[in-house]
């Protein structure tokens, strides 16, 4: 077995309409605005979900025992370099607006979408956008809150 590099294995997409979260289809995806050459490498923020503990002691327990609860995501955004033109992103992501983050991970993020290959589909809504404070050496950066609106679709399907 080898291992899997995550440099360059990374599609992210933002999809203004899916119709089938659990298997989109190449057409939406490809319809959609491509994020991934504009995220800076560590801009794929909160994007891991966490499950809650549920006690199911009994009261006769001598054994603290938990079951699984709620799945949840905590401070969902994206980071992008800010672009001097044509900056796609910044204009698309405002305040408000709905869609898809897609997320397919493990494959060369050069290659195209194609039938079966596993993505992940989020359904958002953006936050108001944030300029990232200045720093030397640096690019210009801001970020883009993605609120999860609906259960995602961790292991979906591309049609």
């Amino acid at each position: 077995m080898s291992d899997i590099t995550v440099d360059g294995m990374t599609r992210v997409s933002y999809v203004a309409s899916i119709s089938n979260q659990a298997a989109p289809t190449t057409t939406e995806l490809n319809a959609g605005v491509l994020l991934t050459s504009v995220l800076t490498p560590d801009g794929l923020m909160g994007f891991e979900p966490t499950t809650a503990d549920v006690d199911n002691s009994a009261l006769d327990s001598t054994f603290d025992t938990v079951t699984i609860g709620r799945d949840s995501f905590s401070d969902t955004k994206l980071q992008f370099k800010k672009q001097a033109s044509g900056d796609t992103a910044y204009t698309t992501l405002t305040r408000g607006t709905t869609g898809y983050i897609v997320i397919r991970r493990y494959i060369a993020s050069g290659t195209a979408y194609a039938s079966s290959q596993a993505v992940e589909v989020y359904p958002i809504i953006c936050g108001q956008t944030i300029a990232v404070t200045p720093a030397p050496n640096e690019v210009a950066k801001y970020q883009v809150p993605t609120k999860i609106t609906a259960s995602p679709t961790l292991r979906a399907s591309i049609a």
